[in-house]
């Protein structure tokens, strides 16, 4: 490219100030743009087909002035040839300068900024005295060469061939160090003969200083030399000192690797072999003080504990399974069902030889204490083998699961490997417990880790950091745990198979403490079943009254806070021999009651109903409160919360607006306010009135506790009606769905948990959603069913004409 395919000079062309490079018109440059206006300028030239002026910002210090307004008026104009966009929002453009330009004006308010530049031409010379200086420069620059090799052969020949002094000077003042400021002062200089001038005292400089750096160099090197020489010396000191004995320490040490290498390589890949054999190799050559003789040690000490080939001689039996789930732990019949599943296809396939059969791998998901760990611990004590607890609550670095590269002071493998090295067995039980509650950090994402480990497409060649090879990860028995599925990354999620744990019941809570919690606790406390009796009412308080959670742990804990205080008694008074709990000395063993959930109330009130929640430990019963206050047709929500419910309850008083419209919903006209005037002239208002001349505040009490969710719609739509229509809400009745603006109900999860509450709570009736009444009925325990009458509704009609007495 060429400035006769441009237009003819002077011209117009946009601007690009570059600070930190300066370019000569030879040169074809790549430059990195980052400013919108940089950016803006060369996507006009390219579009125009347009040149574009290169500047350099003032080098005074003092200069306050910013952007076109601090640039120097002369520099390089070119093309560009190439234009990319960079994934961090950068452009890089590959420019090539062309001719040396001059600023004649520049228009700072367009966008970008337009300069009118024309071409800058040098100096007419002597071409007799010009070349003898060329000659003295050229002499300089064959020197410089042999100091530093910026100037390689190829480039003095090419400045020997070359006749024209201002290329010659702009091609040396690119190749050698100097500042922007003195490059600007020889680049407008015009004078090709004070150019030269210029340029042949920085080469004579840069002269003396590649001298001095060499001089320096050879010093260093000489002291390098000398601490080789005295090194020898002392090693070959020893050998003479030993008087010629040998020592075979290290010889049979490497001897031992060797064996264990050959023992191991029938388990593992070429790759590993190869890696360990290197390392082996490696610290053969090695003395043994040398602080890499230590790493390589500790290397092939890890790799040799790991447990290759070794595996459980049991053979899978699901009957063994079957029989310790049902031992260790009451209900849980579904969860119980897919384990079974699960380990099915592993014997069918063991036995019929076949390559073990790339199963899913399972995630227990349940609030805390209902036994997700557990379940894990009997599955490996019924197939015989050992158990790994990997903990990832709270794990942000994901070298702590791959591993420390050797690099690293320190360095170790992984908690995945360190885990088979614990269990001596390849094909353990690895529990993942808390996956949900793995982090994310500067330092890497565990979870991107786990895919690998938990895709069994990929996990028989999974890679430790430490390691450096690949170890075949598909023997073991991967179960994770989890308590809220939502927080586990998508992709994890796609790999794993949920069980889901839900709430226990508290008759299931009972058979629980009865046979298994109380007689742990008493092993634990060193007392016989004789010593210690509470009854079965008692316990049942315990549980409904001293416990809030949806697994057992609380319950366990407090069962060993009754037993500890009994004990105390023993110790203290020795005739006591034997503990007895019965209700009238439960608070004195017990403490404080919780109050897990509150009754309902005793009476229909109107603008309170009972709605039902989901938490992370189980369901509650939600009372949602409403009252209306003269005003204009807001609506106030309080109670913490969350924009899901506060848009269900905007939803639910636009459906109760239209019920009201159509006439369905009666309104008392006694009810809505009246002006003085409107009662003096009796003039008859019409029923949609009554929500334009109240103000509505609906809270949720527990101020505290965040809440969320659209499952609250129904029971919201029923307060609404409730305090407009001053019809009083059924208390013995709860509820849960979400309502849509036509007031038709959609389907809830949790609801299990939910209805749970409501039993314990004392309703007799729950409404829920027709969809959910279709589909989980059959998941909701006997005890809940028989004493609650579950209705199904679609439409929010059907609500209002059961709980609106």
């Amino acid at each position: 490219m060429q400035l006769s395919d441009y237009d003819k000079f002077p011209t117009k062309t946009p601007i690009i100030i570059v600070e930190n490079i300066f370019l000569y018109p030879f040169m074809i440059t790549p430059l990195f743009l980052t400013s919108k206006d940089d950016i803006d300028a060369a996507a006009y030239a390219i579009e125009h087909n347009t040149l574009i002026f290169i500047a350099t910002p003032t080098f005074d210090p003092q200069e306050t002035k910013e952007g076109m307004h601090a640039i120097n008026s002369i520099g390089v104009v070119g093309s560009i040839m190439r234009k990319v966009q960079m994934p961090d929002g950068r452009v890089k453009i590959l420019f090539q300068g062309l001719s040396r330009a001059i600023i004649k004006n520049v228009e700072i308010e367009k966008r970008p900024a337009i300069a009118l530049i024309d071409t800058l031409a040098y100096d007419e010379y002597n071409s007799l005295r010009v070349d003898a200086i060329m000659e003295i420069l050229r002499e300089k620059l064959k020197q410089l060469s042999s100091f530093s090799s910026q100037f390689p052969s190829d480039l003095i020949k090419s400045i020997e061939q070359n006749g024209n002094p201002n290329r010659i000077v702009d091609l040396v003042s690119s190749m050698i160090h100097i500042d922007n400021k003195k490059a600007y002062e020889i680049f407008i200089e015009n004078s090709a003969e004070n150019r030269l001038l210029s340029i042949i005292e920085l080469v004579t400089k840069e002269i003396e200083t590649s001298k001095l750096e060499r001089e320096i160099r050879g010093k260093v090197h000489s002291k390098i030399e000398k601490s080789n020489k005295e090194y020898f010396l002392r090693e070959q000191l020893k050998e003479i000192q030993n008087e010629l004995g040998i020592d075979t320490h290290k010889e049979e040490e490497i001897a031992l690797f060797r064996e264990k290498l050959e023992a191991i390589k029938p388990h593992i890949d070429q790759g590993g072999y190869k890696e360990i054999q290197k390392q082996i190799d490696k610290l053969a050559r090695m003395h043994p003080d040398s602080g890499d003789a230590n790493v390589l040690q500790s290397y092939l000490e890890w790799v040799f504990e790991i447990p290759f080939g070794k595996i459980s001689k049991k053979p899978l039996s699901v009957s063994a399974v079957e029989v310790e789930l049902n031992r260790d732990h009451y209900s849980l019949e579904k969860p119980k069902e897919r384990i079974l599943e699960y380990f099915a296809i592993k014997e069918l396939a063991e036995l019929r030889g076949a390559s073990e059969a790339k199963g899913v791998i399972l995630c227990f998901a349940g609030p805390p204490g209902v036994g997700k760990t557990s379940l894990a611990n009997s599955i490996a004590k019924a197939l015989n083998r050992p158990l790994v607890r990997l903990a990832l609550g709270g794990l942000e670095d994901v070298n702590e699961l791959r591993g420390h590269r050797r690099t690293y002071v320190g360095a170790m493998p992984g908690r995945v490997v360190q885990g088979l090295i614990e269990a001596s067995s390849m094909d353990a039980v690895m529990v993942l417990d808390e996956i949900d509650k793995v982090g994310r950090s500067f330092r890497g994402d565990p979870t991107a880790a786990l895919l690998e480990i938990l895709d069994p497409e990929q996990n028989t060649h999974y890679r430790d950091y430490y390691l450096n090879f690949h170890i075949d990860l598909s023997r073991a028995i991967f179960i994770a745990t989890a308590n809220e599925v939502g927080k586990i990354p998508a992709p994890l999620r796609d790999r794993m198979e949920f069980i889901w744990l839900n709430s226990y019941t508290p008759d299931e809570k009972f058979e629980i403490a009865k046979r298994y919690l109380i007689p742990q606790e008493l092993k634990k406390h060193a007392l016989q079943k004789r010593e210690f009796k509470i009854n079965d009412l008692a316990l049942k308080k315990l549980i409904d009254e001293y416990t809030r959670e949806a697994g057992v742990r609380n319950l366990r804990r407090k069962i060993n806070g009754v037993i500890r205080k009994g004990v105390r008694e023993m110790v203290a008074d020795k005739s006591i021999d034997k503990i007895s709990v019965t209700l009238k000395n439960l608070a004195h063993y017990g403490d404080k009651k919780v109050f897990e959930i509150s009754p309902v109330e005793d009476k229909p009130s109107i603008g309170i109903v009972n709605g039902l929640a989901w938490t992370a430990v189980g369901g509650d019963v939600l009372t949602i409160e409403a009252i209306k206050i003269k005003g204009k047709g807001n609506l106030q929500l309080t109670g913490s919360l969350g924009d899901v419910m506060k848009e269900s309850a905007r939803i639910a008083m636009s459906v109760v607006k239209i019920l009201i419209d159509e006439g369905y919903l009666t309104i008392i006209q006694e009810s809505i306010p009246k002006s003085l005037k409107e009662i003096e002239e009796g003039i008859e208002l019409s029923h949609n009135e009554v929500y334009q001349r109240y103000d509505l505040h609906i809270h949720i009490p527990e101020g505290a506790t965040p809440k969320d969710g659209p499952s609250a719609g129904i029971a919201l739509c029923s307060v609404i009606a409730s305090i407009l229509s001053e019809r009083k809400i059924d208390n013995t009745v709860a509820m849960t769905g979400e309502v849509t603006l036509r007031g038709k109900v959609l389907p809830i999860g949790g609801l299990k948990e939910k209805l749970i509450a409501g039993y314990k709570a004392g309703v007799t009736k729950v409404l829920i959603p027709a969809k959910n009444y279709e589909r989980d009925l059959e998941d909701i325990p006997d005890e809940v069913k028989q004493h609650v009458e579950i209705i199904a509704v679609e439409d929010i009609k059907e609500v209002l004409e059961i709980v609106l007495l």
